[in-house]
């Protein structure tokens, strides 16, 4: 089996492939202060609690946009599993070509969100990722990633929001009944969730403008479905596009 690592500021998603299968996923907190082998610990305990054996597992890949943890995790790989890990942005044949200013500066999840948008949808193609930050990934016709924007993610502007304003209470990520919020609580969900709504509706539109063609919109992320059903530019969410892109990436490169 393969086991796929996406190492994301707020959250790691784990997952593990029987060829094209994706067998189990889980989703741990992102720790960057903890070492190979504590990482080590959890994820055997993770085989163990599915009745997965180690020596089941015969290939990793790896995306990671923090690098402390880009070198615990291949230790722990190589240590633990016997494995070279392939990871993202290191890879000795690219799977998509990046048409940026600096293509290294292009986050290894963005990176295998476009190739598993590509594969399931072909291009042009717009990724959405709605993480700690909210991404826009442009994917042109002839397959090649143009470019990204970047915006603060919903929670991490809603965080932002409750630190800043003195008289702001934290509320929970619902969408409220109306724009118009009758009270604080109220007012503050609809603005997060209303808001960045239209913030989505306004760049899509913007990007499509500028690849030009009937390009796709795919979304991913924790708050992907929140959003998707408060706009109309959404063609699809796909909760685990960043592990199928990691998947494709190992089989090219393996």
């Amino acid at each position: 089996m393969l086991l796929c690592v996406d190492i994301g500021n707020t959250n790691i998603k784990l997952g593990l492939y029987s060829g094209e299968s994706l067998v189990t996923h889980w989703r741990i907190f992102t720790d960057a202060s903890k070492l190979s082998d504590e990482y080590a610990v959890l994820l055997l305990s993770l085989f163990a609690s599915e009745s997965i054996q180690k020596e089941e597992i015969d290939g990793c890949a790896i995306s990671s946009v923090v690098p402390d943890l880009t070198i615990a995790f291949r230790d722990l790989v190589k240590r633990h599993l016997n494995l070279e890990a392939v990871i993202v942005g290191r890879v000795k044949k690219p799977v998509i070509h990046i048409n940026a200013d600096n293509p290294a500066e292009v986050g290894p999840d963005l990176i295998a969100n476009a190739v598993g948008a590509v594969s399931l949808y072909g291009a042009p193609v717009i990724v959405i990722g709605f993480g700690t930050a909210t991404t826009f990934s442009a994917v042109s016709s002839n397959g090649d990633l143009e470019g990204v924007a970047i915006s603060p993610g919903i929670g991490t502007g809603a965080e932002s929001l409750f630190k800043a304003g003195a008289m702001l209470p934290a509320v929970d990520l619902h969408k409220p009944d109306r724009v118009i919020g009758k009270n604080t609580i109220l007012a503050l969900q609809s603005g997060l969730i209303y808001g960045f709504a239209g913030l989505v509706e306004g760049m899509v539109t913007r990007i499509k403008k500028e690849l030009g063609g009937n390009a796709r919109v795919v979304a991913t992320g924790g708050l992907a479905n929140l959003i998707a059903k408060e706009v109309n530019c959404i063609d699809a969410v796909e909760p685990e596009l960043t592990l199928l892109g990691l998947r494709i990436i190992y089989e090219k490169n393996h």
